[in-house]
């Protein structure tokens, strides 16, 4: 997430993060009362997505089996019912997965930059490449959500900050490393498929984020491309 607001002022060092903010809006979605027995409009491609029996009914266990789904990933509201966000959340991930270990196969990524982070906001996915040669990722992000959209483009890691804490949110962002404006790779304590996204920061997984802490340094190229689905 981040610390500057997209419109807003873009404070080149310090504090800011332009984006994402470190915490997930909504980060744990309170319990729904009780469960739905209404089958939503993707009901046969999420029952396949969870190894249901494929019906287009609901059955209570299905709903049980969406609601958990719903939960872990943070989609309001976690009634149980197969409506577009929790199908979009399940189609990205398949798309993810059939990335495979080649994640820059169209070659959108620069391969004539040395050390690279990329990001693909279209498939949510960020790796680090040194030319041709993948050296770690792909790893499901979670970047801005509309309106405080990533910034596209050819940028540089220009500050990191291993404890920063966000003076807009006041909520921390482990692992900071910021490459335009305010916005940054860090870590955040939410599902990488959390809707609707950060304020513009590229967040990760504690595990990845540590990883690229220890793969990047200053001066280091990040590029930005694609679109992030509902943007």
């Amino acid at each position: 997430m981040g610390d500057l607001r997209r419109r807003g002022v873009v404070a080149l060092g310090v504090t800011a993060l332009v984006a994402p903010l470190t915490l997930a809006i909504g980060a744990t979605p309170a319990q729904a009362a009780s469960c739905t027995t209404s089958a939503g409009p993707y009901q046969k491609k999420v029952e396949k997505f969870l190894g249901r029996p494929v019906d287009g009914k609901q059955s209570a266990a299905d709903c049980k089996a969406v609601r958990a789904f719903q939960t872990k990933h943070g989609i309001r509201p976690n009634i149980g019912y197969a409506g577009p966000v929790t199908w979009g959340v399940m189609n990205l991930m398949n798309k993810q997965k059939a990335v495979g270990k080649n994640p820059n196969k169209a070659g959108k990524c620069p391969t004539n930059k040395g050390r690279i982070a990329c990001v693909d906001l279209t498939l949510q996915l960020s790796w680090i490449q040194d030319g041709k040669k993948l050296v770690y990722g792909p790893v499901p992000v979670r970047t801005g959500r509309n309106g405080y959209e990533t910034r596209t483009g050819l940028k540089k890691v220009y500050w990191r900050n291993k404890n920063h804490v966000s003076t807009i949110y006041d909520v921390p962002m482990p692992y900071s490393q910021f490459f335009d404006g305010g916005q940054a790779f860090h870590s955040v304590g939410v599902s990488m498929w959390n809707p609707p996204g950060s304020h513009g920061c590229v967040n990760m997984t504690s595990t990845a984020a540590k990883k690229y802490w220890s793969l990047l340094k200053k001066g280091d190229d990040v590029y930005v491309y694609g679109r992030k689905p509902g943007t």
